[in-house]
């Protein structure tokens, strides 16, 4: 039985290892979701088109797949792509797969230059990402603000927010983030309504 413990807890390791993820999936489009969203029904699913066949693309290549970590979040067609290359040439390619797929407007290229980020890492990044959100949940002073119009995302400390937003909203957001236990630095990728 402690072998198999062992044997189980050393798969679960070396999925979190994996350079690139299986292909995305949301929370169901219903009426309540479209209610706390700026974007049309149409425009979500075709983001989670460009973020699915990004993953696609990108685990398609035996070199991105072994040697890269890489995280893509995409929100209005504008992708934001995080994680470790080890090499400029693969940083290059997986931005060049990226701007390839089609309906994407915009490429935010955030890969650094390292070898994969380890498992320890990725699991304090998911931490610091769920302190972010639950922290945008407790907005309540600004009237129609819903915390799912902010998308989070966390690589190594760094704190990405995205979002169509207003500019009180993408700064009350920021300054919220910056009080969250973790965060390193914030970038925001925010299209701003105002």
């Amino acid at each position: 039985m402690k072998k198999i413990f062992i044997l189980m807890l050393l798969c679960q390791n070396l999925l979190l290892v994996a350079c690139t993820t299986v292909k995305p999936k949301g929370p169901a489009i219903t009426e309540q979701l479209l209610s706390e969203e700026r974007r049309s029904r149409d425009v979500i699913l075709s983001d989670r088109m460009i973020e699915a066949e990004a993953y696609s693309e990108l685990n398609s290549e035996r070199h991105v797949r072994e040697q890269c970590h890489v995280n893509i979040n995409v929100f209005n067609a504008t992708v934001l792509v995080t994680g470790q290359a080890p090499s400029e040439e693969l940083s290059k390619n997986i931005i060049t797969i990226v701007q390839a797929i089609a309906n994407v407007k915009l490429v935010h290229n955030n890969l650094t230059i390292d070898y994969p980020a380890d498992v320890a890492a990725r699991r304090n990044d998911l931490l610091i990402t769920d302190g972010v959100k639950t922290a945008l949940n407790q907005i309540r002073s600004i009237p129609d603000f819903y915390p799912s119009m902010i998308k989070v995302a966390t690589d190594n400390g760094v704190v990405y927010l995205m979002g169509l937003v207003h500019r009180e909203e993408g700064n009350i957001a920021i300054k919220i983030t910056q009080l969250q236990p973790g965060v390193k630095e914030i970038v925001t990728v925010f299209e701003y309504m105002d």
